[in-house]
């Protein structure tokens, strides 16, 4: 008898990529064998995996203003998707969790009271431990968590140490199957309003705090003086933060010609356009767990160059599939900038590796391979 999981998700097409990811590790299961069901949100369009069976049972779970009724909402979803899971005969129930709260503990003790075997993918270690009675709570009735590197397994045992038996460490996967890689530079760049005459580097996503911008946005004022063609293309939605401070570091610097702000939210039919606009995707991060734009850069086979923090240098080797720089030092990053910038055929080689990498290493086989193991531990 084949394995069977469910998967339920109330984030879904929501979370920015995050539902590709979630498409992506059903793929990978059903080719491991495991019989799979997907539970999320009815803004999460059905993808047609062949051998998928996929539901919509948290409904309009974004469309109320009054977090008492989202939270309603959110239970109703929970409740019908873990019963039908169950009645169905899917023992095992995977959770993708980004925080801690009272309504991921629900499912957690609900999914028990039914019998099931709970996994969870915990994708951000920090926000559980800021709020330790639940995450505790949550991690203890849980019979399997799974990380994506060893940085957040070595966080979450800090945590508690007793975990150290439950965590399995399984990369975030590619975004190939899911995208279509752009080859015309040129017509991205008209496209997007992007001159062609200049080197351009792309800072893409949420910007967020802990992104590091302004890390870049200095970095810029160093490397303009010996790359005066090269351009910063930001493309992304300002996220519980204020553009103004960034906006700062420009105009206090003379630096409007040398950027390109698209802060915006960026559709989907746009993302291959930017990444083939760029010559090289800056990550100039502070803090991070894992990191789905790193994934999507390699995806797209564009060279990328990212701070040197412990969950990053898991997947990036100087100078060999990407290029690294030390975090939170703008001039460390200029350096850095000038000096992939001043040398094509070493920066070709990193790109091309770097496509070989995404490919084999982080192929949704191999992971749905991976996470095939860590059910079996149950």
């Amino acid at each position: 008898m084949k394995r069977r999981v469910a998967i339920i998700d109330a984030l879904g097409a929501h979370g920015s990529s995050h539902h590709l990811y979630l498409f992506g590790q059903a793929m990978g299961l059903i080719n491991s064998g495991i019989d799979v069901r997907l539970y999320t949100n009815n803004e999460t369009e059905n993808p047609k995996i062949k051998g998928l069976k996929f539901h919509q049972l948290y409904n309009n779970l974004f469309t109320s203003k009054s977090r008492f009724f989202s939270g309603i909402k959110y239970i109703l979803g929970s409740i019908l998707s873990i019963v039908h899971a169950r009645i169905t005969g899917h023992k095992l129930i995977h959770f993708h969790i980004f925080y801690a709260n009272i309504l991921v503990l629900f499912n957690v003790v609900f999914s028990k009271i039914l019998f099931g075997k709970v996994v969870l993918t915990v994708h951000d270690v920090n926000s559980f431990a800021a709020n330790s009675d639940h995450s505790l709570l949550i991690y203890k009735l849980s019979d399997a968590i799974i990380t994506h590197n060893a940085f957040s397994k070595t966080e979450l045992v800090t945590i508690q140490g007793a975990l150290n038996k439950k965590i399995s460490i399984i990369p975030h996967g590619n975004y190939i199957p899911f995208i279509q890689v752009q080859k015309n530079q040129q017509i991205s760049r008209e496209r997007l309003g992007i001159p062609q005459d200049k080197k351009v580097l792309l800072f893409f996503g949420m910007i967020k705090r802990v992104k590091g911008l302004e890390v870049l946005l200095r970095a810029l004022i160093e490397v303009k003086q010996q790359q005066p063609d090269v351009i910063l293309l930001v493309a992304g939605k300002v996220w519980e933060n204020d553009f103004s401070p960034y906006q700062k570091i420009i105009d206090e610097n003379n630096l409007q010609e040398f950027c390109l702000l698209h802060t915006k939210f960026i559709p989907q039919e746009d993302v291959a356009h930017y990444y083939c606009a760029s010559d090289l995707v800056v990550l100039p991060y502070k803090e991070i767990y894992q990191s789905g734009v790193l994934m999507m850069t390699l995806s797209f086979e564009k060279a990328v160059l990212t701070s040197n923090l412990p969950p990053l240098k898991e997947v990036i080797k100087d100078n060999e599939n990407g290029f690294l720089f030390e975090s939170e030092n703008s001039t460390s990053l200029a350096e850095k900038i000038n000096c992939i910038l001043s040398d094509e055929k070493q920066w070709e080689i990193v790109r091309e590796n770097g496509a070989k990498l995404i490919k084999t290493a982080y192929s949704w086989d191999e992971i749905g391979k991976q996470t095939k193991d860590a059910y079996q531990t149950l």
